[in-house]
């Protein structure tokens, strides 16, 4: 893509409104536009990242049999009432309409759970996994961490349907290792930490997923050796000794949740009459799981946790484009620009009008992995460099297109 082309504009001045890092710097790069506290529209550049990164967990998701779906974001009030839920106080965060004919959706454990009532009748029905990637909403009373906490956010969610306890454990133990993979995929995964953390009225512990990183506003006692953290709202020297862990050894820290699983049980099945027939035709409650991954948040998460004093660094394989061709001399990076689309390499061309000093700067705010310069000074080679390094190369053309195709 030609950067001239490209209808954003980055920003030089940080927007006053914004205290959290990821939202300044995604603000400034044209990645995102603020609409209101806690509600953000992604831009080209941030949709080029999003997609990258929902691909990345369908990609997983699929691998463990998830079947994806895309529920209505409108919510029938029914399947709450019967579970308990649309006036609970618990579910305060709701969005719903004036007269409380509908709501927003913030999840969809009742929606799914009362509609699979169709789908499943009898235990070879089952197992069934589906997910979808969808808005959700929810009235965020703290809306000051940018892409980390909104009031509207894009989330991945997973709901597991079992015959019971042992294939929901199984299949639980299959996310977290599918979870595990994502977050290394995208780059945070020596950072990221199982986590164990409050299971509510469902279980007695759920996991998180959580990052390290100053900007999260959860406290986490990590055990570096084994992998594996406590949130601190669970953490007791009980639940320490309960884990088999040395209360010594662990490691106090703020961390950024990226991930939740739950162990629903039958909580939701036995309320809204989702059962299905057992060998002998008796009627048995579906054993169910949810398994939650913010997109929004995982993008702000790599932009808190990667980004250095000059701007964002992205993961190769999440980032906008592979390469930045910027070109000092009019024309120069025309044809390399040709040669590098021919051979499917991702490339953004800054073949803009302006001084190399905003160029170069401009690059080190959008966080491109790899630079490419070709200038009078470079002749028939190009200057290349990482976007982390502090040093550059010099290489071929020929030689380029061999190492990036």
């Amino acid at each position: 893509m030609r950067q001239s082309a490209l209808y954003t504009k980055t920003r030089r001045e940080t927007p006053r409104d914004e205290v959290s890092k990821n939202a300044r710097l995604l603000v400034r790069g044209g990645f995102v536009n603020k609409e209101m506290a806690g509600v953000y529209s992604y831009l080209p550049l941030g949709v080029m990242v999003l997609r990258k990164i929902e691909n990345i967990i369908r990609e997983e998701m699929n691998s463990i049999g998830g079947q994806e779906v895309y529920l209505s974001v409108l919510q029938n009030p029914h399947p709450w009432k019967m579970s308990g839920r649309w006036n609970d106080s618990t579910m305060s965060d709701w969005f719903k309409t004036r007269n409380s004919e509908f709501g927003l959706g913030n999840t969809h454990e009742e929606p799914l759970a009362y509609s699979m009532r169709y789908h499943i009748s009898s235990y070879k029905d089952l197992p069934i996994y589906v997910y979808q990637i969808q808005s959700k909403f929810r009235k965020e009373l703290r809306a000051k961490s940018g892409l980390l906490r909104g009031r509207e956010f894009i989330m991945k969610d997973l709901y597991s349907f079992n015959k019971d306890t042992a294939g929901l454990d199984t299949f639980y133990e299959k996310c977290a290792r599918s979870y595990k993979k994502i977050f290394k995929r995208v780059g945070i995964g020596d950072k990221t930490y199982f986590t164990f953390a409050s299971g509510g009225v469902f279980s007695k512990y759920s996991h998180e997923f959580q990052t390290i990183n100053d900007a999260g506003e959860d406290t986490i006692y990590i055990d570096e050796e084994k992998g594996i953290a406590i949130n601190k709202e669970v953490y007791t020297k009980k639940t320490v000794r309960e884990l088999g862990l040395n209360e010594e050894k662990l490691i106090k820290k703020s961390a950024i949740e990226v991930g939740n699983i739950f162990k629903l049980g039958t909580r939701f099945s036995e309320a809204l009459g989702l059962t299905y027939a057992d060998k002998n035709g008796n009627d048995i409650p579906v054993v169910m799981g949810s398994y939650g991954i913010g997109l929004g948040r995982l993008m702000a998460t790599l932009v808190e946790v990667l980004s250095d004093n000059k701007g964002i660094v992205w993961p190769e394989s999440v980032s906008p484009f592979k390469l930045h061709l910027i070109e000092l001399g009019s024309g120069l990076g025309k044809n390399l620009y040709n040669t590098l689309k021919k051979n499917n390499i991702d490339v953004l061309y800054d073949d803009r009008d302006i001084t190399a000093g905003e160029k170069f700067t401009d690059a080190d705010l959008l966080g491109i992995p790899w630079r490419f310069v070709v200038s009078p000074k470079t002749g028939k080679k190009i200057e290349i460099k990482k976007r982390t390094s502090k040093k550059a190369q010099i290489i071929s053309y020929d030689e380029a297109i061999r190492k990036f195709s």
